[in-house]
């Protein structure tokens, strides 16, 4: 299923003032002089911003960003303060210490102020057409007026209308009194920072230790956490800071260098003369407040649909009339502080009578499908191949099995992108398309491969092994079916399938004799019913044999320790059954070994043609044999899981391995004879290199690969990363575009022309070790 986790934070490297940082009375308040530059705009710059982007306030442009009349020079008045005094400053505080985010950028504070809005010309009219600036897809219905009811005439701004009594309208209203009351702090009384100041005897000290249990910042529920895999011990920095005051100063732009605080989980800019928001804001995921309240906002960037974290959006007196269909992927919404707003009537009084979460949702369903992203480009990285050479395409893809693809889990998804019935034809197209000749799929369930892709695929060519999770043959049939398990869909027509095996990790493990006794492998290890499937393949044209495998480890962010013994018994397994196949004897005849129906005999479809069949290759030793180990493996490049493929080794000291106890592993390590290495890492350090494989709000990171034997395969092509571009406003996968939250990885490999390479004369052996409970559909490899 989708797996990605959160990180634990890392800690900010802009420390505050160390004579402020054992301060709450939040002496922020007084931070240098030259921490200013970092958020407020350089003068001329932002007046050109604003005139652009209010007119009406054009006229204000000689006035500088801090209010009217501000006076230029080198010891101006600054927000009221008399010279020579220090000006407001924004105010940072930390609410309740929590677990810190990953941090980037820590050089940004010194770039320029945010002068122009990117993206922002790009204004939408919710009720007219739609706000994807890339365009929509020429069957898609604009969202209008009538998709909601009718409501209240737009009352002036600030003004009193007649409201009903609902609970949410009330506690909308008490916030917009809050606010109010805020505003008026801060513009009569001249009191700037009211938020910093009022959660001021919340705070002991800045600086709190980590939460227990490594509790991440934005309070993920179990159920969240539950896709988004980590390991506990990585990335983990301490963040002491997460919320950043700086209503009240009269500024007219925000700085760009604000927006590479990611880990920002408040951010109160209410009380300024703000016109716009700039694009940017989409980059704060981890914002779960934020109030806007009373500036001269005219709209909203599509870019904060990005902020899926959001849980109180504050906007009361502004100048709103629309909202952005984007608005709809913020699922976690509670309150979106509209009144004082003359929004559409429409608008109004969907959240006035029916509150926050339905307008949401009514945004994300109504929202028109935008135009698909610019296909992912084929990346050659190595020319010059000679023809002779075997080639073999490879594919692997978690496709997100339909019964974790909840409206709960994959809340800014619509419900049509997120449907199975929609899913499974985007993914079964993508297959069809990318034309491999061996496929690995996770989370595939038995009636979807038995009843779905093993008949589609038939029509392309493929045969196809799955086998289901080991808790399947504790369920009556009709449950036991809907279990997801992995498979390996393969060229009929190229390849011949020799053997195949089920690697049951938690079977393996508690009958191993040096674990079978200890207590975490009953505890830790056996509770997860993981699986690896190894096949073992041989071309019918050349006669070269290679062992494919496919594996879906824990998710747990806990079981870094688990995941490591899964992945060494996948190794394990792999180096004996290689030592058995380097003693598998040769095919007798390749052509009377049958070829899967395709195609039905109605079909246009040629059938494939046949090559002329090669004898089979000799191999002296199991390192010999060409290796390909494919899956989702929930695990980063700081893992020893990667390690152990990498290196081919890790040590009884991994930390990953903690106090718990596992037998020969921990007491020798773990390793493995093959020299292995990811086939992405070629694109490392270049424009193309692949961020991440698995796309969800809080995580971005490559958790799936294709691992390959260095000696015996090289990579000659590689299906390069998504469009970036389209990203910018894509919050998470799925959606129409991307069916599953993990994207496909591909390549594509020569098998490596071995010296005095000897071909077995032709004599009767070979046959087929599956075991029970693997399907094949297709005739053939029996």
């Amino acid at each position: 299923m989708a797996d990605g986790h959160r990180y634990m934070q890392q800690s900010f490297s802009t420390p505050l003032p160390a004579q402020f940082a054992s301060n709450t009375n939040i002496a922020t308040g007084l931070l240098l002089n030259s921490l200013l530059n970092h958020f407020i705009a350089d003068p001329s710059a932002a007046q050109q911003a604003a005139a652009q982007a209010n007119p009406d306030h054009a006229n204000q442009n000689n006035r500088g960003m801090y209010g009217q009349n501000h006076p230029q020079g080198h010891n101006p008045r600054l927000n009221g303060a008399a010279p020579g005094r220090q000006p407001n400053m924004p105010m940072f505080y930390n609410h309740v210490p929590q677990q810190g985010h990953p941090h980037q950028g820590h050089n940004a504070h010194h770039q320029v102020l945010q002068a122009g809005h990117s993206g922002h010309g790009a204004r939408n009219d919710l009720m007219s057409h739609s706000t994807f600036s890339s365009g929509i897809m020429a069957n898609a219905s604009p969202y209008t007026t009538n998709n909601l009811q009718n409501g209240h005439s737009v009352a002036a701004r600030g003004g009193p209308a007649e409201q009903p009594a609902n609970e949410h309208w009330q506690k909308q209203m008490r916030l917009k009194e809050e606010s109010d009351r805020a505003h008026s702090a801060m513009t009569e009384q001249h009191q700037p920072h009211y938020y910093a100041r009022l959660k001021a005897p919340e705070n002991k000290g800045i600086g709190g230790a980590l939460t227990a249990g490594g509790t991440n910042a934005s309070g993920d529920t179990e159920e969240e956490v539950r896709r988004r895999p980590y390991q506990v011990e990585k990335r983990n920095r301490r963040q002491d800071w997460h919320n950043l005051d700086m209503s009240g100063q009269g500024l007219r732009a925000l700085s760009s260098a604000l927006f590479s605080y990611d880990f920002l989980v408040e951010l109160y800019i209410a009380s300024n003369r703000l016109t716009f928001l700039p694009a940017e804001i989409g980059k704060l995921r981890h914002l779960k407040i934020l109030e806007a309240s009373n500036n001269l906002l005219s709209e909203l960037p599509p870019e904060i649909g990005m902020c899926t974290s959001l849980e109180k959006l504050l906007l009361f007196d502004n100048q709103i009339r629309d909202l952005p269909y984007e608005l709809g992927s913020l699922y976690k919404l509670d309150i979106l502080g509209i009144e004082g707003n003359p929004i559409n009537p429409g608008l109004r009084e969907e959240i006035v009578e029916r509150g926050t979460k339905s307008l949401i949702n009514t945004l994300l369903e109504q929202a028109p499908v935008p135009l698909p992203p610019s296909p992912r480009k084929p990346i050659v990285v190595q020319e010059d191949v000679s023809p002779s050479l075997e080639r073999i395409k490879v594919m692997t893809w978690n496709i997100l099995c339909d019964k974790f693809a909840t409206t709960n889990m994959y809340g800014y998804t619509p419900t049509g992108a997120l449907s199975w019935d929609y899913r499974k034809e985007r993914i079964l197209q993508e297959i069809r398309d990318r034309d491999v000749d061996m496929l690995c799929l996770q989370e595939i369930a038995t009636d979807v491969f038995r009843d779905f892709f093993s008949p589609e695929l038939a029509q392309n060519d493929y045969k196809g092994v799955h086998w289901p999770r080991p808790k399947a043959k504790t369920m009556n049939e009709k449950d036991a079916a809907a279990v997801d398990g992995c498979a390996i869909f393969y060229k009929g027509s190229k390849w011949i399938l020799l053997d195949k095996q089920l690697i049951d990790y938690a079977n393996i493990a508690i009958n191993r004799p040096d674990m079978k006794n200890q207590h975490d492998i009953f505890n830790r290890v056996m509770p997860k019913d993981n699986i690896g499937i190894i096949c073992f393949f041989e071309s019918r044209r050349t006669g070269a044999r290679v062992i494919v495998a496919n594996t879906h480890l824990a998710w747990e962010p806990t079981l870094a320790d688990v995941k490591l013994v899964q992945m060494a018994i996948l190794m394990e397994n792999i180096t004996k059954y290689a030592e058995k196949y380097v003693r598998w004897q040769p095919l007798k005849d390749k052509r009377g070994i049958q070829i899967p129906q395709s195609v039905s005999v109605e079909s246009d479809i040629p059938k494939p043609e046949m090559p002329e069949p090669g004898p089979s290759q000799e191999y002296r030793s199991n390192t010999d044999i060409p290796l390909l180990v494919c899956g989702d493996y929930n695990s980063t490049q700081e893992s020893s899981v990667y390690e152990l493929l990498s290196m081919g080794r890790v040590t009884p000291e991994q930390s990953d391995f903690g106090p718990h106890q596992y037998g020969n592993f921990t007491r020798d390590g773990v390793a493995h004879p093959f020299s292995m290495r990811s086939a992405y890492v070629h694109l490392n350090g270049t424009p193309d290199e692949l961020s991440f494989t698995n796309y969800v709000p809080g995580f971005q990171e490559v958790i799936d690969y294709i691992w390959y034997s260095t000696n015996t395969l090289e990579v000659v092509e590689l299906l390069g990363p998504p469009d970036q571009n389209h990203l910018k406003r894509v919050p998470g996968f799925p959606n129409y575009h991307f069916p599953a939250d993990h994207i496909q990885i591909m390549a594509e490999f020569v098998i490596k022309q071995r010296k005095g390479e000897k071909v077995k004369g032709v004599i009767h052996g070979g046959g087929s070790g599956q075991q029970d409970g693997g399907q094949d559909f297709g005739s053939g490899s029996k």
